[in-house]
């Protein structure tokens, strides 16, 4: 009878003692996917100006998804274009993931935006006016884990916008330097 009171006993302590160290990896599993990436284009606000922002879902393959976790993901010279009524994203450079084998994926492929069909109807009419260009503003993973594009329809800037966009910056910076 003791011997069977003290086995229950220690198969009690055991259980809890590996539910809750369980129930820590758990935790950190889920802090781990609901860390907000957000990986931004800083070059395009200098070059465009942006006439209307939208959100769009990003097709991606696994290891993907886990390098842009990572943080290792770039922005710069990728846009988007239209390929019969689907939106594309091109030159988007996301690095092959350290842990992944032998399916890595490529780079610099092009890949998928999602998008409403109304949304994307309405972003070729806009797309029909000189000058305009669709670019990748900011990189970000949603509160569900998911990874998502803002894009803009943007119009490039001439020199002498780029200079008076500098100044306006820079007498922002005196003033509140001045005001602390």
């Amino acid at each position: 009878m003791s011997l069977n009171l003290f086995l229950r006993q220690w198969l009690c302590i055991i259980t809890t003692s590996i539910y809750v160290s369980l129930r820590s990896k758990f935790k950190l599993i889920e802090t781990e996917y609901t860390a907000k990436i957000s990986i931004k284009n800083r070059r395009a606000s200098f070059d465009y100006t942006f006439i209307e922002k939208y959100t769009a879902g990003i097709v991606l393959v696994g290891t993907e998804i886990k390098a842009i976790r990572e943080g290792k993901a770039s922005l710069v010279d990728s846009f988007c274009y239209f390929r019969n009524g689907e939106l594309f994203i091109k030159s988007l450079n996301i690095s092959i993931y350290t842990e992944g084998n032998l399916y890595n994926h490529e780079p610099t492929r092009e890949r998928k935006l999602l998008l409403n069909k109304q949304e994307l109807t309405k972003i070729q009419k806009k797309m029909v006016d000189k000058g305009l260009t669709i670019i990748p503003t900011l990189l970000f993973t949603s509160d569900s884990g998911y990874a998502k594009v803002e894009i803009a329809i943007a119009k490039g800037k001439k020199t002498y916008d780029k200079r008076d966009d500098l100044k306006t910056k820079d007498l922002n910076r005196e003033m509140d330097r001045k005001f602390k």
